[in-house]
Formats: C-alpha cells, sequence, structure tokens
C-alpha cells in the first residue's frame, strides 16, 4: 500500500507541475500580438525614430496618422517619425479598446488609441483608428502593414 500512496504523490505532484509549466510557459500568440503592440506603444514614447523602424519588417508599409505618403521602406518610415515627433513633441499613445486575430503566423490588431502630445505648453491629444498586421519571425512579432487614421467626427 505504501507503493501505491507514493506513487500517487509523485504522480500527483508531476502532473501539477506539468500544468504549471505549461500555462507559464506560453501566453498564447494573442497575448504575444498585445505585447508586440504595447512594445511599440513604448517605443514610440521614446521619441527615436530610429528605434520604431526596428518593430518594423524590413518589406513593412505605413499610411501614417500624420501623412498622405505611403511609406513602404524603413527610410521611408523612419522620415516620417522623425517628422512626426517634431510635429507632435513628447508623443504618446495609449490603446483604446483592440480586436486581435492570429491566423497562424499572422496576426491582426485593430483598434483605436488616442496619441498625446505637448505643445505651447499644453497636453494636446488625437484620436485615431488603427489596423497592424503582424507577422512572426522567429520569436518576434514583426509589424509588416501599418494603418492610422484620424478619427473621424460623428455625423450630424
Amino acid at each position: 500500500m505504501r507503493f501505491r500512496r507514493s506513487t500517487s504523490v509523485v504522480l500527483f505532484v508531476l502532473v501539477g507541475s506539468l500544468f504549471v509549466t505549461a500555462s507559464v510557459a506560453s501566453a498564447g500568440p494573442k497575448e504575444d500580438v498585445a505585447a508586440a503592440t504595447m512594445k511599440w506603444a513604448q517605443t514610440l514614447g521614446q521619441n527615436d525614430p530610429d528605434k520604431i523602424v526596428l518593430l518594423y519588417a524590413t518589406d513593412g508599409v505605413l499610411w501614417g496618422t500624420l501623412s498622405p505618403t505611403l511609406r513602404a521602406d524603413r527610410a521611408a518610415l523612419r522620415d516620417y517619425f522623425v517628422t512626426a515627433f517634431k510635429l507632435l513633441p513628447s508623443l504618446k499613445v495609449t490603446f483604446g479598446e483592440q480586436l486581435i486575430r492570429v491566423y497562424g503566423s499572422t496576426a491582426v490588431n485593430t483598434g483605436y488609441y488616442t496619441f498625446s502630445y505637448i505643445k505651447d505648453g499644453e497636453t494636446k491629444t488625437l484620436p485615431a483608428r488603427y489596423s497592424f498586421t503582424f507577422v512572426k519571425d522567429g520569436e518576434n512579432w514583426m509589424i509588416v502593414d501599418h494603418h492610422s487614421s484620424a478619427m473621424p467626427t460623428p455625423p450630424r
């Protein structure tokens, strides 16, 4: 009997350990995409165009909030962010509702965010809507397509 009890205890501990390890080891692809999005937000807040462009794939594209020009390479992306950081000093972003969908190694995050910046000593805000398309590259989710546009005013 003693053998059965100790075997049961060992089995219980092993199964419990596997359950805890599995739940800690991988949060899941949606959570990983949410984390990649938050990394973009944190990096944007550093106001460093050289850092933010590294979150985009080498063939990533951007339809930016502040420009009618499609940016389709890292040099053009960098140029966009250089201008954005000049026009919107101390730029930060806060995300609202996000809808994340994962399709294998591709994911789409759609929602709204609010940019804030300092102009003439005052904090200003710019609400916008966005879509990020990510592709998994190794362990990293890279932005391959980013569309952002100012939130339209409701019709009257």
